[in-house]
């Protein structure tokens, strides 16, 4: 199931409108319809006030939490990504993710494997929301503007920081850049 249809049942499950949802999030009710029907991507920033509308983790709209335990996820597990937009108003582009932990519920962290590839997106365009996430790059380079700074990535290098201040990644030159990207939600 796509993110955009766990997005959909979680609001009809809860008996929400579109205009209800929108107003708790303060996000528009054009793009959660566009979300919903899969037209638009929604970004990390979107996907997490929506878990907190749901009362859901954010990993309920990207993975299938099944165990408990340990979990092993191989490298031919990761070939199911999920689309999903530096600032979510725009045509899913941007960013492709692979949820690394998809089937443990219960968890406090989410881990993803991010290919960044070129896309429409511009400077303004950034995420903000609670927590903090930590960025390992395997591959390529990228720009990271936290704030007011920039940095610039390669292969090895690494950021963490406070989520809740304004952020973008985006890759340098128009290559692709491979990521490890752990995201932190307080409960």
């Amino acid at each position: 199931m796509k993110p955009g249809e766990k997005i959909k049942l979680q609001r009809e499950e809860k008996k929400l409108s579109l205009g209800e949802v929108a107003q708790r999030t303060l996000i528009s009710e054009e793009l959660l319809q566009k979300i919903e029907s899969d037209e638009a991507a929604p970004s990390l920033g979107t996907l997490i006030k929506l878990a907190r509308v749901f009362g859901v983790r954010l990993g309920t709209f990207l993975d299938d939490q099944k165990e408990k335990g340990a979990v092993v996820c191989r490298k031919e597990d990761n070939l199911h990504s999920e689309n999903i937009n530096v600032a979510g108003s725009q045509v899913k582009e941007n960013l492709v993710f692979a949820s690394l932990a998809r089937q443990k519920s219960d968890r406090h962290m989410d881990p993803f494997l991010i290919e960044v590839v070129a896309g429409k997106e511009t400077a303004s365009k950034y995420s903000a929301h609670e927590g903090e996430e930590f960025i390992y790059i395997l591959e390529g380079t990228v720009e990271v503007t936290y704030g007011k700074e920039t940095h610039q990535l390669n292969a090895g290098d690494s950021i963490y920081y406070d989520s809740i201040v304004d952020h973008n990644i985006k890759v340098t030159k128009g290559q692709k850049a491979l990521v490890l990207a752990v995201v932190y939600l307080p409960v």
